[in-house]
């Protein structure tokens, strides 16, 4: 098949997002870090987010199978009151801030996105949810960084706040040095009562 041919896709994932204050604050916390390693591919502050369920690479004309089913979840659940709390690594190359506050309303979240994914029809075989927020990467070669920055989120505990919608994500699929940009498809406020 070529490129002609091949259907458009994009990928997709379902997630929460920090309100500004929330990003804010963590970003004042992370001052020390990005002074520190600027070296590191540092995640823009708008696109922090909390995956719930990554979809990976979809048909475009799939993604509208979504919206009905994820506005239905969104009216029937009420915020959840979450906060970012200190940080960690995975492997050293992804530096993360923590998920605290209503963590088990929040696995519950995801167990009925990742059902109601598998029920649109649209293939799903995710990970077990480890809640946290993306801050950034290390580059090839420099795996000294994130451990380092890391360190700088000990003891950091942020404000609570209503995770106030649901949002269905879309991002470009940027290769090499450029960061990638995520933008919302469509999201869906919380009003269950």
């Amino acid at each position: 098949m070529n490129d002609t041919t091949r259907p458009a896709t994009i990928r997709v994932f379902i997630a929460l997002a920090p309100p500004d204050e929330a990003k804010d604050e963590l970003a004042r916390a992370l001052a020390p870090a990005y002074a520190a390693y600027p070296g590191m591919r540092w995640n823009r502050i708008e696109d922090w987010h909390i995956t719930l369920a990554f979809l990976g690479e979809l048909p475009v004309a799939t993604v509208p199978l979504l919206h009905a089913p994820l506005a239905e979840l969104a009216a029937a659940r009420r915020p959840l009151t979450l906060s970012l709390r200190g940080g960690g690594h995975f492997d050293s190359r992804v530096l993360w801030s923590g998920i605290a506050g209503d963590v088990p309303g929040l696995h519950r979240l995801a167990d009925e996105v990742r059902t109601l994914v598998k029920e649109t029809g649209i293939p799903y075989e995710g990970r077990p949810l480890r809640p946290h927020l993306t801050l950034a990467r290390a580059r090839r070669g420099d795996l000294a960084g994130v451990p380092g920055a890391a360190g700088v989120l000990d003891g950091f505990a942020g404000r609570s706040w209503p995770a106030a919608r649901l949002h269905l994500v879309g991002s470009d699929d940027a290769r090499g040095p450029a960061p990638v940009r995520y933008r919302d498809i469509d999201s869906w406020p919380f009003t269950g009562a």
